[in-house]
C-alpha cells in the first residue's frame, strides 16, 4: 500500500530517478497556519548533500503545494505536493539492471511485480520518505496547537553509543553537530566512525531514539490500533529499520515486575507514574507521560565494494557499485523518524476527537 493513516492520511507517489517525489494528505483539519520555512527546514534537514558524512547527491528539495493551502492556510481539503529530482545520475545504475544487489529489494521487486526500476531502486529507494517528512512536518503544525513536541536524536551509530538517558540531555543541542546527536562528546566519536566506514568503502548502522512529550493522557485503541503499535508500524515501514522498542523495551525483559510496575502517585498535576517503563503508553493507550522509544537502522546495503551477487538469469557475477550514498542512514533519518511520529500523534488525535463525538 502506498497510503499510511487513518483520518490524517498519506498517499506518496513517485520514484528516486523519476520525475519527483510527491504525496497527497487527506483529512487534514482547515486552518492550520502552513509555515513554509519549518516545513524546508525539516526538508533540509532530510536531503542529500548536506555535510562529509551524507552522500553527495544535490538536491534542493522544494517543495510545491499543489492545492488545499490558501492565504497560507489549509482548507480541510486534500493537500497535493511535489518534490521534483533535478540531480539524478541515472547511468550509475545501468551495469546493474539485471543483477542482484545483496540486501535490496532487487530480487523480491522483480518477483513480485516482474518487472523493476533499477534507476536507485525506484519506488524502494529512501528518497520516497521525502513525502513523509512533508506530510509530518503539517502534522507537526497541527500538534504545536496541542502542546506537543517531537525530537528524535542518534543514540548509537556502530559500537558507539551515547549512554545518558534523553533526561540527562539538553535535546536542543541536536541540531548543533552533523551527526544529530546532543551530546558533543560522543558525536565526535560517531562522526569518526562514519567516516572510517567511508573511507573503508563500507557502511555502519545504529539506533535513534523518539521522544514525544505533551501527549495527554487517552490517544490510542485498546485493542487493535494501539498507540505503541501504530508507532512501531510507522517505524518499522521505513526503509533500513530493523527493530523498534519503546519504554523499557528489550531491557525491560530483564526486571522482575516489581522492578517493572510504574507506581501511580498523586500530584499537584493530577495522577502521574513514578517511574516510566511503560514508555508513556498502557494497555495501548497514552497516560499522560513522555513516550519514547528506540528505532534499529541497518548499516546500508549499499557499499562501494566488490561484492558477489547473482543475476535474473542465475548466474553467480561480481559486482562493484558506483554513485553516491550514506555511509550511515542515521544523521538523515532523524527527522523521518520525528515525521512519521508526528503523522501518527496527529491521527490518534483526530481518531480521539471522532470516538468522542
Amino acid at each position: 500500500m502506498n497510503s499510511f493513516g487513518q483520518i490524517f492520511r498519506l498517499t506518496s507517489f513517485g520514484e528516486s530517478h523519476g520525475v519527483g517525489i510527491g504525496g497527497i494528505i487527506d483529512g487534514c483539519p482547515a486552518g492550520i497556519e502552513i509555515d513554509l520555512e519549518f516545513i524546508q527546514q525539516e526538508l533540509d534537514r532530510r536531503k542529500p548533500g548536506q555535510s562529509k558524512i551524507t552522500t553527495q547527491r544535490k538536491e534542493t528539495d522544494q517543495v510545491e503545494f499543489l492545492s488545499g493551502v490558501f492565504e497560507g492556510k489549509t482548507q480541510g481539503t486534500p493537500i497535493g505536493f511535489l518534490i521534483r529530482n533535478k540531480d539524478q545520475h541515472s547511468n550509475d545504475y545501468n551495469n546493474l539492471k539485471d543483477i542482484f544487489r545483496p540486501s535490496h529489494a532487487d530480487y523480491t521487486y522483480l518477483k513480485k511485480y516482474g518487472s523493476r526500476d533499477h534507476r536507485g531502486g525506484g519506488r524502494s529507494s529512501a528518497r520516497e520518505t521525502i513525502a513523509r517528512v512533508v506530510a509530518g512536518s503539517i502534522a507537526k503544525l497541527m500538534l504545536k496547537h496541542y502542546g506537543v513536541s517531537i525530537q528524535a536524536f542518534v543514540k548509537r551509530v556502530g559500537e558507539v553509543e551515547l549512554t545518558k538517558s534523553y533526561r540527562e540531555l539538553d535535546l536542543n543541542l541536536t541540531e548543533s553537530n552533523i551527526v544529530r546527536c546532543p551530546d558533543p562528546e560522543t558525536a565526535e566519536k560517531m562522526i569518526e566512525r562514519i567516516v572510517a566506514a567511508g573511507e573503508n568503502h563500507d557502511t555502519v548502522g545504529g539506533v535513534i531514539q523518539g521522544v514525544i512529550q505533551g501527549v495527554p493522557v487517552g490517544l490510542g485503541e485498546p485493542v487493535f490500533n494501539k498507540l505503541h503499535a501504530d508507532l512501531g508500524h510507522a517505524m518499522l515501514g521505513i526503509n533500513a529499520v530493523k527493530g523498534f522498542e519503546y519504554g523499557s523495551g528489550f531491557d525491560g525483559t530483564k526486571l522482575s515486575g516489581s522492578e517493572h510496575n510504574d507506581v501511580f502517585i498523586k500530584t499537584e498535576t493530577g495522577v502521574r507514574t513514578k517511574t516510566n517503563n511503560s514508555g508513556g503508553i498502557q494497555g495501548g493507550i497514552s497516560n499522560g507521560e513522555d513516550i519514547y522509544f528506540n528505532v534499529a537502522f541497518k548499516p546500508i546495503a549499499t557499499l562501494l565494494k566488490e561484492q558477489q551477487t547473482v543475476d535474473k538469469e542465475e548466474n553467480e557475477v561480481t559486482i562493484n557499485p558506483k554513485g553516491r550514498h550514506d555511509p550511515c542512514v542515521l544523521p538523515r533519518a532523524v527527522p523521518i523518524v520525528e515525521a512519521m511520529a508526528a503523522l501518527v500523534i496527529a491521527d490518534h488525535y483526530l481518531l480521539k476527537q471522532v470516538n468522542q463525538s
